[in-house]
């Protein structure tokens, strides 16, 4: 326990910020720093056999969930990352750049998990002036989690293509966007949900580009026995990791100075006769999805009910196998899943599945929550993980100043009440000269509102500045296009996008 505690307190989180230059990347810690963490993860998690759960040593469980998804040589390093399966952007993108390289570096293999369970969102293909969804899909603005949406009618890739190839023109550089699509094409006639096709397409995009990683959607995952036996873990000691996840956010509010008690994410709910799990509870045959409770039985155990009456006990003494088959059983036989939220996501992978945990600024954030739930739950010095983002603008905004609405407006202000010169501080000593309340006191104030009015209408300067300010209105809305960072990566060029890449290789290469 002593190694374990100051394994721990060694953690120093940085004050992450996305870089605001283009071409710009933040990796954290540097690149041989978190090649060495690595290493060190996968020989302190290999070698954790006092660490169980559901009653079963983690090594063991980490080998199982490992073989899940392909990955049978224990150890070889496994270095993943995860995100919603969508239109990603640069500073996302850059993580899969990152699995590249530090795979690479370790001799190990790069995993990215395409998470299908979460609502649907940034399904829309967006340039300057246009943004089309990526799918005709009409459940796109309807459905719990992605992996509930169809792939697209092959007219309307098209469609998107035809348009893009219309308007592109306009920005003078071939997007790699037309590759995407072409590959979009190539897996529509086997494609089986949006999420896989959208996913696997950014996989051959990479590939293009030179990366290797293996895209694994989540949805598969969930029903596996290394998942299920985790979750059986959770469920069935509610009371224990509902206090450890709320007692960690507590901590981090404390310690980030964070006030509102709904960030970084809300507490779970604890009450005498129920306890909020970190989970959500999907139906599969019609598609709607609840935060599932669970609740106490009177000998001790924890009881998860379904809406349609069927019940689930938890028994908290079963090993992790014989825990994962009953559920999944259950489950199988309800037709439910059970499908972790991000932070509980995010625990299953870095404790059993991957060595090495490469985040966006958020998810480090919110993973130091994580490390404490690590720490306070599984009695466990967490595995490091790492962070990295970049920024890639818009082609357009390269070389571009942004328009500063703030300074014209105050520029204005100035115009405004200067505009009467020496002559309103005349009107303001005649004013300050009459009672209070008095007739004459408000007549010469509206007498001074009026010349101020007048003088306005025919300053030269006012007109120029409000000219200005127009064409400012309307540049700055374009600037709010061009230089915002969440544009699909394969809006740039392939020589912008290879430019970054050969800064991650050069920073693992050193």
């Amino acid at each position: 326990m002593d190694q374990m505690t100051s394994r721990a307190a060694e953690i120093e989180y940085a004050d992450w910020k996305a870089p605001a230059g283009d071409g710009q990347m933040l990796i954290w810690p540097e690149s041989a720093e978190l090649v060495a963490q690595t290493r060190e993860n996968q020989k302190w998690l290999s070698g954790t056999g006092s660490a169980r759960i559901q009653n079963t040593p983690l090594s063991e469980l980490r080998r199982a969930a490992r073989a899940a998804i392909g990955h049978e040589i224990d150890d070889q390093p496994l270095i993943a990352t995860g995100h919603q399966s969508e239109l990603y952007h640069p500073g996302v993108w850059v993580k899969d750049v990152l699995l590249d390289g530090a795979a690479k570096k370790l001799d190990g293999v790069a995993y990215h998990f395409a998470v299908d369970t979460d609502h649907p969102k940034h399904l829309h293909v967006r340039w300057p002036g246009q943004s089309m969804p990526i799918t005709d899909d009409p459940a796109i603005a309807t459905a719990s989690w992605s992996g509930m949406l169809k792939p697209p009618s092959a007219e309307h890739v098209l469609q998107i293509e035809a348009t893009a190839r219309r308007e592109w023109g306009a920005f003078n550089y071939e997007p790699m966007l037309f590759a995407y699509l072409d590959a979009l094409k190539s897996r529509l006639a086997t494609a089986t949900t949006l999420s896989s096709l959208i996913t696997d397409a950014q996989r051959d995009l990479d590939e293009n580009l030179g990366l290797t990683h293996r895209a694994t959607m989540v949805s598969p995952m969930l029903r596996s026995s290394g998942f299920l036996a985790f979750a059986y873990h959770v469920l069935s000691r509610p009371d224990a990791f509902a206090s450890a996840y709320n007692g960690a956010l507590a901590e981090y509010r404390a310690r980030t100075g964070t006030r509102s008690t709904m960030r970084p994410m809300p507490d779970l709910f604890v009450h005498s006769q129920s306890i909020e799990t970190p989970f959500w509870l999907d139906n599969l045959a019609d598609g709607k999805r609840i935060r599932p409770s669970v609740f106490p039985t009177p000998d001790g155990k924890w009881l998860l009910e379904l809406v349609g009456g069927e019940e689930f006990i938890f028994d908290p003494n079963l090993d992790a196998l014989e825990a994962a088959q009953r559920f999944g059983a259950f489950l199988d036989r309800t037709n439910h899943r059970l499908a972790p939220r991000a932070l509980t996501l995010t625990l299953f992978l870095r404790l059993m599945v991957a060595d090495q945990f490469v985040h966006g600024i958020g998810g480090g954030r919110y993973d130091q929550v994580t490390d404490r739930i690590i720490t306070t739950h599984f009695g466990l010095a967490p595995p490091r993980f790492c962070v990295t983002t970049g920024t890639l603008y818009f082609p357009a905004a390269i070389g571009r100043d942004r328009v500063c609405m703030p300074c014209l407006l105050q520029e204005g202000h100035r115009l405004k009440h200067a505009v009467l010169g020496e002559r309103k501080r005349e009107l303001i000593g005649a004013i300050g000269a009459q009672p209070r309340g008095s007739s004459a006191r408000t007549s010469l104030f509206l007498g001074m509102q009026r010349e101020r009015r007048e003088a306005l209408a025919q300053s030269p300067d006012v007109a120029r500045w409000e000219r200005k300010l127009v064409d400012a209105a309307a540049r700055a809305q374009q600037d709010k296009i061009i230089f915002d960072r969440e544009l699909f990566y394969a809006a740039q060029s392939r020589e912008r996008l290879m430019t970054m890449i050969e800064k991650y290789r050069e920073a693992f290469a050193s």
